[in-house]
């Protein structure tokens, strides 16, 4: 069910998305939307930063997986567990580059005999590299679009991403990574009778929106294709607050107003979705402590003096009924 409601959204916002290519509504989905849609993402990461904030962390709570800084001659997981700015600085990079904690993700299968197996579960983490650096790609050349004359950085890797040269025009590399990353994390979604008992609406309309997204710039790209010229006038505008003639928003295809729309969608949710991650994990106290309770002492700011009632206190108030009751008391 969970599956069928969101791919239902994602085909009605891409519907809704096409009316932009009428002559009356072009403003509102080519101008006004996008406009719309970028303030809620800025807006919404910063009330999402700022409640990260907010929360309170008085003690160095470190997730460690290895051996801390202690004697001399005991060697330190220095990435594992740090003891140093440089090493948590160090065990970030590979957290956000390479997905180190992901990597050693484990998966557990009952073997005969009633015996568990522990193994990496290494497609997930080629899958989710293959997802995230391929986005990140697709993010960068989208860049010709919004900048004139084009950065040679980005024409350099957008020479590299169509190096193979198959079709007219290039099909790009990282779109189809994209789209094939996509598609496996949605089957093992589907597939896996564990994961989809906990699978929640909003991981499976996060994959339709971000395959809606991919298959209809591809689709842009390869099978209708509309005035790339007028788009880049329309980028631009939006992007130097210039705007565009309502002559330019006729010549575009209805297809790219959904492929907008979708784009839009997706900005406005991610604030409030599990993809904020993409923030969150700079703010996780587990990831950007370093674990030096060895070497500083952490005193907890809000540990107020407060009214306590010791043993002593305790028994003397009840000495008589704890013996009594039989039980045994330091002072007769």
């Amino acid at each position: 069910m969970n599956v069928l409601i969101s791919l239902a959204a994602v085909v009605v916002l891409f519907l809704v998305g096409l009316l932009g290519g009428l002559p009356v509504l072009d403003i509102v989905f080519g101008i006004l939307l996008p406009y719309a849609a970028l303030a809620v993402f800025l807006g919404g990461l910063v009330y999402r930063v700022l409640g990260y904030a907010r929360v309170p962390v008085p003690f160095r709570i470190t997730t460690t997986c290895g051996q801390e800084k202690s004697l001399p001659w005991i060697r330190q997981a220095k990435l594992d567990n740090p003891s140093s700015i440089w090493g948590v600085i160090g065990r970030m990079a590979l957290e956000v580059l390479c997905f180190r904690s992901l990597l050693r993700n484990t998966r557990t299968r009952l073997l005969e005999g009633g015996r568990l197996a522990y193994a990496t579960s290494l497609t997930l983490w080629l899958a989710a590299m293959a997802f995230h650096w391929s986005m990140l790609v697709i993010l960068i050349r989208h860049l010709r679009l919004f900048t004139q004359p084009v950065p040679g950085a980005v024409q350099w890797l957008q020479d590299v991403d169509g190096f193979l040269e198959v079709g007219v025009p290039v099909i790009y590399l990282s779109t189809l990574v994209f789209l094939v990353a996509l598609a496996y994390l949605f089957l093992r979604r589907a597939v896996n009778p564990q994961l989809r008992y906990i699978s929640l609406l909003d991981d499976y309309l996060l994959l339709f929106l971000l395959l809606g997204i991919g298959l209809s710039g591809f689709s842009l790209r390869h099978l209708i294709k509309t005035d790339i010229v007028a788009v880049k006038e329309l980028t631009l505008g939006l992007a130097t607050f210039r705007g565009v003639s309502l002559a330019t928003l006729g010549t575009i295809s209805p297809l790219f107003f959904g492929h907008l729309f979708l784009v839009c969608a997706l900005l406005a949710y991610f604030p409030f979705s599990k993809l904020v991650h993409m923030i969150g994990i700079f703010l996780s106290p587990t990831r950007n402590l370093a674990n030096n309770n060895r070497m500083v002492r952490h005193v907890n700011p809000w540990d107020y003096p407060v009214k306590v009632h010791t043993y002593e206190e305790y028994e003397d108030e009840l000495r008589e009924k704890m013996k009594a009751a039989g039980i045994p008391v330091e002072k007769e």
